[in-house]
């Protein structure tokens, strides 16, 4: 049991890093402010990807906190969430910090699809 713990600590641990990373590279980078993790109100669509993506963190951190997820099954969203995220930065990088809807749209079903694998793993 003691051993699952450290290897969850240390599986969110990395996660962390990798969003902490992630978010740091594109404020350096982003003309407009806007960004995975940077609410801006004048980009709607930015601010309900990033508020999806934040509501989903949440939910595998519940996940490993009671126990519900595995560490691989934590290490296997977090790598998905961080492709998302990536995907986000990619895109408003294209569009001066914008997000298209065609855009939009394509970063709502990959989290649909991540969104169904947190809920089969932690019933599982």
């Amino acid at each position: 049991m003691n051993i699952k713990l450290r290897n969850v600590l240390q599986i969110l641990a990395v996660g962390g890093m990798l969003f902490a990373g992630s978010a740091a590279a594109q404020n350096a980078t982003s003309t407009s402010g806007a960004g995975p993790g940077v609410a801006d109100p004048g980009h709607p669509r930015v601010n309900q990807v990033n508020r999806r993506e934040t509501r989903q963190q949440q939910r595998i951190a519940n996940g490993v906190k009671n126990g519900s997820l595995s560490p691989r099954e934590t290490a296997n969203l977090e790598r998905r969430e961080a492709s998302v995220e990536n995907r986000e930065k990619r895109d408003m990088a294209a569009h001066n910090g914008h997000l298209t809807k065609k855009e939009q749209a394509g970063i709502n079903r990959q989290q649909n699809r991540i969104s169904r694998s947190i809920a089969r793993d932690k019933h599982n």
